[in-house]
């Protein structure tokens, strides 16, 4: 069942427009509303280096000529000390200034080590529940539309999947004009099938996804030993339907500019499939290009497909 709102369509011979029903949506051509947008992750080692002072974040998005950013909690949390010298309601203001200086969206904010959304320890998830709330606060203030969580805390699928729809639905009517989703990011969340059918059960227009390229390995090491993948093609699939943003994962590309490990062309045609409008973001994690080259590797390739 599809989440998001879909254009109005005019159909022809002069039938009035209507408002499909909610299950088995007919897909009608229109104009694709697809941006591109950067996530902070892409400069982190830039960052947690002090190469890149966290604040500039905005101008330097702007100098690739992207115009939406994501922020990532960890960098102002754990990262750097950003937030000893100043409060959240002081970051917030100055967040703001910086996107409006340089005439940049704030199109969202992901949150990581506020606690386990899924933790059958209720409570751990209490906690983790209020830990969040006040990024949702923070997401609000600065104009970011989604906000990205993550489900983490439990192995068993059963107890996994009734803890995440509890904190989910909590944190969904805390703040009904966020969109708090959650990314596959690994373990359980990392099957499209298991993600999917957590967000069936929530059953709330703004609880949704963040489908990530790349983030299908669940069990092992993302980074060269993964044991049990996850068909990232298939849970792109599955994810799209309840989707709030997209995360373009990228880590090196070969001599014609492509992805060497993903397909973007067959991502790209799944994400615009879907009906998804809205921002698609770069998210570099690569080593051979350095973060400027990766980032700018990326946008030329969803550029090709966008």
């Amino acid at each position: 069942m599809k989440r998001r709102n879909f254009l109005s369509v005019t159909l022809t011979a002069g039938i009035a427009t209507s408002v499909l029903p909610s299950t088995n949506f007919i897909k009608f051509n229109s104009i694709q509303n697809l941006k591109i947008s950067l996530a902070q992750w892409s400069l982190n080692k830039s960052i947690k280096t002090g190469k890149l002072p966290i604040l500039d974040f905005a101008k330097k998005a702007r100098s690739f000529g992207i115009e939406g950013i994501e922020f990532v909690s960890g960098l102002y949390t754990r990262d750097t000390d950003i937030l000893e010298r100043m409060s959240m309601n002081s970051l917030a203001k100055e967040l703001i200034k910086r996107s409006d200086d340089y005439g940049i969206d704030n199109v969202l904010f992901m949150i990581d080590n506020q606690g386990d959304l899924a933790s059958s320890k209720k409570n751990e998830r209490l906690q983790a529940i209020d830990n969040h709330k006040k990024w949702i606060d923070l997401s609000a203030e600065i104009g970011c539309k989604t906000m990205r969580v993550n489900l983490n805390g439990e192995k068993d699928l059963n107890k996994w999947t009734k803890n995440s729809v509890k904190s989910l639905t909590a944190l969904n009517k805390y703040n009904e004009n966020i969109n708090v989703v959650v990314e596959n990011h690994g373990g359980l969340s990392s099957s499209g099938k298991y993600l999917s059918n957590v967000m069936s059960k929530v059953k709330l227009e703004n609880c949704g996804t963040l489908p990530d390229f790349g983030n299908f390995c669940m069990n092992g090491s993302p980074w060269g030993n993964c044991t049990q993948m996850y068909d990232r093609y298939l849970g792109t699939e599955e994810l799209m339907p309840y989707a709030h943003a997209v995360s373009a994962k990228s880590y090196d590309f070969d001599d014609q500019g492509n992805e060497t490990s993903i397909d973007y062309k067959r991502m790209m045609d799944i994400v615009k499939k879907s009906g998804y409008q809205g921002y698609v973001g770069i998210e570099y994690e690569g080593n051979r290009l350095g973060e400027d080259d990766g980032i700018i590797a990326t946008k030329k390739l969803l550029q090709k497909f966008i």
